[in-house]
């Protein structure tokens, strides 16, 4: 069995001897420009194009992160008949839901208000808000989007969620479809988005879909950066309508040192840390696919390109 490696800005060797560990049948090598020696799988985050162009010998890539719409970007590089397999939450989910409770209850307990006080002396009281008023909804009820849901659900907001398909989960009230989606903005004080990107959720966030929200709501987005028109949002902002956002993905990462969201104190940025991969976790889940395929069962994670997740 040969196994092709790529994600960049890590370094291969720990990953390749976790994998040589799971998989001691295995040959691993990390691919570089011009490898075209025969492989059976390939595990991959943001590949170039010409790593996968023509790889009919491939028996399956697996995406090495949640999103899958760096992969699906290279359409015709992409093998038709080979199948791609996103990882199942390969302890992402938890990461995910502690960065955005941690945004809703900072928001709702006005910590980032008393923050921006104590930077200048200033000690006053902020009235706190009514938990029964301050309706948090989830854009995407996915793995993650539904793993977020649970995680918030001890602390009794009103929960909401937006899905492409009907969903019914338990304590969330559902809303789906195009012909739910503005219903479902105007229900959420707090909207954070989990969504995955395609073509028909690329800008979702635009100036229109904002203005839905409510007066002095609040962004969240851990999902993709073009979920969201950046100078829409942040007009937004500055109008007052939003309240402010917490922002871990843009259009473009590195976000530039002179983009307006640095200087904005209302948006707080991170630097695309919401959910990493965990390495070990993603070699046990990777080995047991591997093995499930070779017997020639179904695995789990299966992506529908059409979709587009």
């Amino acid at each position: 069995m040969r196994i092709l490696f790529y994600a960049p800005a890590i370094n291969p060797e720990a990953w390749i001897a976790a994998l040589k560990q799971a998989l001691p049948q295995a040959e691993v090598r990390n691919w570089e420009e011009g490898d075209v020696a025969p492989a059976d799988y390939a595990l991959v985050w943001k590949p170039p194009r010409e790593m996968l162009a023509g790889r009919s010998d491939l028996k399956a890539i697996f995406n090495l992160g949640a999103g899958v719409d760096a992969i699906l970007q290279l359409a015709d590089g992409l093998p038709a008949h080979v199948p791609v397999i996103r990882l199942d939450d390969a302890g992402m989910g938890v990461q995910m839901a502690e960065y955005v409770t941690h945004a809703v209850l900072r928001y709702f307990r006005r910590f980032d208000q008393f923050d921006l006080q104590a930077r200048s002396g200033e000690w006053r009281f902020l009235k706190p808000r009514e938990k029964n008023e301050f309706p948090v909804g989830i854009l995407g009820l996915g793995l993650l989007g539904q793993r977020v849901a649970h995680a918030l659900a001890p602390f009794e907001f009103p929960l909401c969620g937006w899905s492409r398909t009907p969903k019914n989960l338990p304590g969330v009230e559902c809303f789906h479809g195009a012909e739910g989606l503005d219903a479902f903005l105007a229900a959420s004080q707090v909207v954070a988005c989990l969504l995955p990107l395609t073509a028909e959720t690329d800008r979702i966030l635009n100036r229109e879909r904002l203005a839905k929200m409510p007066q002095g709501s609040y962004l969240i987005n851990v999902a993709r950066g073009r979920h969201v028109v950046e100078a829409d949002l942040l007009e937004m902002v500055q109008s007052g309508h939003i309240a402010g956002a917490t922002l871990d993905v843009f259009e473009q990462e590195p976000l530039p040192a002179g983009h307006p969201f640095w200087k904005e104190p209302r948006i707080t940025v991170t630097p695309h840390i919401a959910a990493l991969t965990v390495r070990d976790e993603s070699v046990r889940q990777i080995a047991h696919k591997i093995a499930m395929l070779e017997r020639g069962e179904a695995v789990t994670g299966l992506v529908d390109r059409g979709r587009g997740y």
